[in-house]
C-alpha cells in the first residue's frame, strides 16, 4: 500500500520581473517618481470630472486674476481658468510623450535589429542614417521637420519621434551585436532554427531591458521637446492648453501676473522629474552593471 506523501508547502513563485518589482519598491526615489507619474496620469484621465470650467471658456472681465477660491491657479490674459488649462495640458503633454516614444522605439528597434543581426551593407546604410540624424541637435532637427510639415500637435509628435529614432536604434544594435554571438544563439542556428524565430524567441526578449529604461527617460525628454515646440508656436495651436504654449502666451505678463507662468512651468518640471526618477530607478535595478 502506497503511503500518502506529506504535504509540502509550496514555495512562492519567483521570476526576474517579480524580483525587479520587489527591488523597485525598495527604491524610494523611484517610488516617488512613480507616484508623480501616476498623479499626473490620473489628472489627465479625470480632467473632465476635475476641471471646474471648460478650457476654452473666456471671461475677459476676470483676466489676469490672482489665485483665489474661484480660480485656484488664477486666470490668464483671456480670463480662462489656469487650473483647468493645466489639467487638460497634462493630457496633451503625456499623450505626446508616450506616443512619440512608442513610435521611436518601434522604428528604432526594427532598424537596430536589422543593422545588428544582418550586418554588412544593411548595417552600414542604417548606421550612416543614424549618424546623419545625430549630427543635428535634436530640437533644431525637430523644428526643421515641423517647419516643413506645418505647425500642429500631430506634426510635433512625428518630429519628436523621428529625432529620437537613432537613440533607440543604436541601443538595440549594440545589444543585438553582443547577443548574436552568445552560445544559445549559436545552438539555435545549429539545430536549423530560422533567423526570424531566433530574433523573436531569443534576441528581442533579451534586448527589452535597456529599451524600457531608455524609453522611460525618453518620455521626459519628449515632454520637454514638445513644450519647446509649443513655446515656439510649432506645437499645439490655440485654444489647445499645451504647457509650452501657455508659457509662451504668458511670458509678457511675468512681472504683472507671475502665476500664469508658475503653474505650467511647475507642471513641466514635476512631470519630467517623475519620469527621470523612475527611469534612474529602473536603470539601477535592470542594468547588471549598476548592481554591486
Amino acid at each position: 500500500m502506497n503511503a500518502t506523501p506529506p504535504n509540502v508547502p509550496e514555495e512562492k513563485v519567483s521570476g526576474p520581473w517579480r524580483d525587479a518589482w520587489k527591488a523597485f519598491r525598495k527604491n524610494k526615489t523611484a517610488m516617488v517618481g512613480l507616484g508623480i507619474i501616476v498623479f499626473f496620469v490620473l489628472i489627465a484621465l479625470l480632467a473632465p470630472f476635475i476641471a471646474p470650467y471648460g478650457f476654452k471658456e473666456q471671461e475677459l472681465v476676470n483676466r489676469l486674476k490672482a489665485p483665489s477660491s474661484a480660480h485656484w491657479f488664477g486666470t490668464d490674459d483671456l480670463g480662462r481658468d489656469l487650473f483647468t488649462r493645466v489639467i487638460y495640458g497634462a493630457r496633451i503633454s503625456l499623450w505626446v510623450g508616450f506616443f512619440s516614444v512608442i513610435g521611436s522605439i518601434v522604428v528604432g528597434t526594427f532598424l537596430g535589429v536589422l543593422a545588428g543581426f544582418y550586418g554588412k551593407w544593411i548595417d552600414m546604410l542604417i548606421s550612416r542614417m543614424f549618424d546623419i540624424l545625430l549630427a543635428f541637435p535634436s530640437i533644431l532637427l525637430a523644428i526643421a521637420i515641423v517647419a516643413i510639415l506645418g505647425p500642429s500637435l500631430q506634426n510635433a509628435l512625428y518630429a519628436i519621434a523621428i529625432v529620437n529614432v537613432p537613440t533607440y536604434g543604436r541601443l538595440v544594435r549594440s545589444k543585438v551585436l553582443s547577443l548574436k554571438s552568445e552560445e544559445y544563439v549559436t545552438a539555435a542556428r545549429a539545430i536549423g532554427m530560422k533567423n526570424s524565430r531566433i530574433l523573436i524567441s531569443h534576441i528581442l526578449p533579451n534586448s527589452i531591458t535597456p529599451i524600457i529604461v531608455q524609453g522611460t527617460l525618453g518620455i521626459a525628454t519628449a515632454i520637454i521637446e514638445a513644450a519647446a515646440l509649443g513655446f515656439l508656436g510649432l506645437g499645439a495651436q490655440p485654444p489647445d492648453p499645451e504647457w509650452g504654449k501657455m508659457l509662451s502666451d504668458s511670458r509678457q505678463f511675468i512681472s504683472k501676473a507671475p502665476w500664469t507662468v508658475l503653474f505650467p512651468g511647475l507642471s513641466i518640471m514635476l512631470t519630467v522629474l517623475g519620469f527621470n526618477l523612475m527611469g534612474d530607478g529602473l536603470r539601477d535595478i535592470l542594468d547588471p552593471r549598476m548592481k554591486n
